[in-house]
């Protein structure tokens, strides 16, 4: 074990920022736990006192179990957005003052360490995948420190026209670079483990080569002062295992993507300096744009296969969680770095996309149920809330629905009173909302109060009214996933798993037939509850309303926000822009030159009618 003493570190933190952030690691986790779980039982209380209004029965004890369900990752979104929010306004730096020791490091001390970057690709758009590294090597090189880096292109691809193109745009790199930076390539035939397993594979055969490997998705972009800053930090600090990036989402022209990586930016500063100040060395890895200690990682994070038969058997999914709580079981420490800049993937471009995607890490994560005693023993304690809580994230999807259709269903059984306390529920519906935009609405205020704060954004008022926009947008969407999550749930316990495809990043519309094969069930389900909720609608309907609206319009929302045309337009306008699109770094500029204001020209020479309706033919 190389660091035995993490907790007596944490505890003698001392630093010119936020008060909180210089109490005791224990103090800090203690603390945080006592507000979360203050917290549920206070709301607890308020269903409960909300429920009452004409005495209670068995309907009431499952709304209230359904209610308790959903609420531990709202309430800790809503903690760690408080508390981040007081750091980001009390503390100079904040991740400095979360994590001194980053800012002790010496940006101008030598790279020593050797770094393999590793693109983990299947299926892809090589073309994409090759210009992005290519930018990253290029500025390697202009830092003078190309000859401690070493590149891996390590494909799972079947398809043979894929296999075809990486191989002809991966040799056009090893040849560009030739001489100056290695360039391997390799592809497996066949993808047992799948990332897992691609990565795993590189360890066997290349892993004792190197001191440290960045792990990069198919869609990542990265900036060499970034990954230099990660590799003088782990080379400064032994005991460091992980070293998670803060990941945003690259420039899009997607009116789909737009607003979702919009809202990502605003709730992910402030949620994780909140989780930073109570997680500290046993933080998050997320899979990507993380820098890893191979030595340990390879003694410590190799992954079992789970026994039995059924989608939760087999090879684990959704790797990261794990990789990162075996980390800090060896005593290494898993720090996220809470800054923004320098670390970009891509969001999928059309609902449809975001489903798929969001189902497979369901099913990853609904497979830590299945691990056996040996994968959990010793754990961490914060680290078995993290797998809890990645469980908990889908297990709340099925309890929103439940709780939604039970609460429709009994408001057409107010026959001699009221079956629920409007005035409380209605203050019960606030405190929820509240919580759950918690994360955005910090970030919002803390870019607000200042001029510079507001222009990373466009300004005060694009900064509003996107804002507005995205939470709208948000409250349509949480329904649509909710429903998606539930169904697949129940697919998975009935023995169906997730056929791994091929991700489709590049813009593309949606059609009409494909909307309604895929969302038939949030619109059937939406239509009912409003039909329902016309029929029986008292006072307090505005409560549930909101959820079943979002689920009746889930087949225009796929397809009108899937439209290119559209994305063109809402970019062109500057609605839901990002500092990212005001102030574009170099690296960006020139891996993204098809983003912006400037992709509009086509569109005003076209007529948006007409690529709106070729987009959808």
């Amino acid at each position: 074990m190389v660091s035995s003493s993490i907790e007596g570190a944490e505890d003698a933190l001392v630093t010119t920022g936020a008060r909180w952030a210089r109490l005791p690691l224990r103090w800090r986790r203690v603390g945080f736990a006592v507000l979360v779980v203050s917290t549920i039982l206070l709301m607890l209380g308020l269903m409960t006192w909300t429920l009452g209004a004409g005495g209670y029965d068995w309907l009431d004890g499952l709304l209230i179990v359904c209610f308790a369900m959903t609420l531990p990752w709202t309430v800790i979104g809503f903690w760690n957005a408080v508390v981040g929010f007081i750091i980001l306004r009390t503390a100079p730096e904040p991740a400095h003052a979360l994590y001194p020791p980053a800012a002790s490091v010496d940006d101008a001390a030598p790279i020593i360490a050797d770094s393999a970057l590793l693109s983990c690709i299947r299926n892809e758009d090589v073309t994409s995948v090759v210009r992005n590294l290519d930018r990253m090597l290029d500025e390697l090189d202009a830092a003078g420190v190309q000859d401690r880096f070493t590149l891996y292109v390590l494909s799972d691809s079947t398809w043979p026209e894929v296999i075809a193109a990486e191989e002809e745009q991966v040799g056009r790199l090893r040849s560009r670079w030739n001489g100056v930076i290695e360039v391997v390539y390799r592809r497996r035939s066949s993808n047992p483990g799948y990332k897992a397993g691609n990565i795993g594979d590189f360890c066997a055969r290349w892993g004792a080569e190197h001191d440290f490997m960045l792990v990069l998705d198919a869609d990542s972009l990265m900036a060499a002062a970034t990954i230099l800053r990660m590799v003088r930090l782990l080379q400064a600090r032994p005991g460091l295992g992980i070293l998670q990036t803060l990941t945003v989402g690259l420039p899009s022209d997607s009116a789909f993507a737009r607003p979702f990586q919009f809202g990502m930016r605003l709730g992910m500063k402030s949620y994780s300096i909140g989780s930073a100040w109570w997680q500290a060395d046993a933080g998050s890895y997320w899979g990507h744009n993380a820098l890893i200690r191979l030595r340990p990682f390879v003694a410590h994070c190799a992954l079992p296969r789970i026994a039995g038969k059924g989608p939760l058997s087999g090879a684990i999914l959704s790797h990261d969680q794990l990789e990162a709580a075996w980390m800090r079981r060896a005593g290494y420490e898993v720090r996220v770095m809470p800054i923004e800049g320098g670390s970009w993937e891509e969001h999928p471009p059309t609902l449809l996309e975001f489903v798929r995607r969001d189902l497979r890490w369901c099913q990853g994560n609904m497979q830590y149920l299945r691990l056996g005693r040996d994968e959990i023993a010793g754990l961490h304690p914060v680290s078995r809330w993290q797998l809890r809580l990645a469980v908990m994230m889908f297990l709340a999807s099925p309890a929103w629905l439940m709780l939604m259709l039970v609460g429709v269903l009994r408001l057409g059984f107010d026959g001699e009173g009221p079956v629920y306390r409007p005035e409380t529920g209605l203050a019960l519906f606030a405190l929820v909302m509240t919580m759950v935009f918690a994360p955005k609405l910090a970030t919002i205020i803390d870019a607000l109060s200042s001029a510079a704060g507001r222009a990373r954004f466009g300004g005060g008022l694009r900064l509003g009214i996107s804002s507005l926009a995205e939470i709208g947008f948000a409250a349509l969407l949480a329904p649509i996933m909710a429903i998606a999550h539930t169904l697949f749930l129940a697919e998975l316990a009935l023995g169906r798993a997730m056929v791994w495809g091929a991700q489709r990043r590049a813009l593309h519309g949606v059609r009409w037939r494909d909307a309604v094969r895929r969302l038939w069930p949030q619109t059937l389900i939406g239509g009912l509850g409003v039909a329902w909720l016309s029929l029986h609608a008292p006072p307090g309907a505005v409560v549930i309303s909101p959820f079943f609206i979002g689920a009746l319009f889930a087949i225009p929302i796929a397809v009108t926000t899937a439209s290119p045309a559209l994305g063109r337009l809402v970019a062109w306008l500057g609605l839901w822009r990002t500092p990212d699109e005001v102030e574009p770094v170099a690296i960006l500029r020139a891996a993204r030159p098809e983003c912006g204001a400037a992709s509009v020209q086509p569109l005003l020479a076209t007529g948006w009618r007409e690529q709106t309706a070729e987009a959808l033919d």
